[in-house]
Order: C-alpha cells, then structure tokens, then sequence
C-alpha cells in the first residue's frame, strides 16, 4: 500500500507544480530535495538517540549540498539526489538504527523520490532549453 501512496503522492506534488507552474522555478526541486531529506531527522528526533540524530544530520546535509550544487549549476545533480535518496531510503536501516523511522516509510519515500527526480529528468530532457535548465538561477540588476 505504502508504494501505492508514494506513486500516487509523487504524482500529485508533481502535476500540482506543474499546473500551478511552481516547477518552472529552479528553487523548487531541490527544496523538495531537502525537505524529503529532512524527515528522517526529524523521525531521530521524535524516537532515536542523540547519537542517530547526529548521523541523520550529516546524511540530510550532505543531500542539502548536493541540493544547493544543482539550483546553482546543474539540475541533473538533483536528479541524481532524488533518485539516490530512494534507494538510501531502501537501504537505511542496514546503516542506520532510527527506531523513529515508520515501518512503511522506506517503500513509500523510495516510490515518491524516484517519482520525482524521474519527473524532473523527463522535464530537463523535454525542454533542455528553458530557462529551469540554464545553469546559474538569474540575479536581479543591482
């Protein structure tokens, strides 16, 4: 059930950004990147030790800067992220012992994240000339 959810979860945030047209916007997908980053700090927070809240902020950091490297250079970089956090979602408790994690989560955040960043790689190579695609976000005149 849970990747049912994810499929029809990452479908939904998709079509709405794009309906609504926040997805033309650089910042969008690699603040979804973040985000979806962060949830696994916040379950070590609700029910991990200390010591799981530290290792769960380095992996949400890494993801971060990785985020940061694609709004600024290259978006690809986020796809990547995207569909690399499905599968650390998959394979995080064989690394990390979060007690705080649902049982449900892995399954349902590995369908949800590749989802997405499979959405953004299709939007990149569909219009690989829109402005979402041209490297550096615009910086207003001084």
């Amino acid at each position: 059930m849970e990747y049912l959810i994810g499929l029809i979860l990452a479908l939904a945030v998709a079509g709405l950004a794009a309906i609504t047209g926040l997805d033309r916007e650089r910042a969008f997908y690699p603040t979804v990147l973040i985000v979806i980053a962060s949830y696994y700090v916040l379950f070590a927070a609700m029910g991990a030790s200390g010591r799981t809240l530290v290792m769960e902020i380095v992996v949400a950091s890494g993801f971060l800067l990785i985020a940061l490297v694609g709004f600024k250079r290259n978006l690809w970089w986020v796809v990547a992220a995207l569909v690399a956090h499905g599968v650390f979602d998959f394979v995080h408790h064989a690394f990390i012992e979060n007690p705080g994690v649902p049982r449900w989560w892995p399954g349902f955040c590995l369908i949800f994240d590749v989802i997405v960043g499979g959405l953004l790689a299709i939007r990149l190579m569909r219009f690989p000339n829109a402005p979402l695609n041209s490297g550096a976000p615009d910086r207003p005149a001084s």
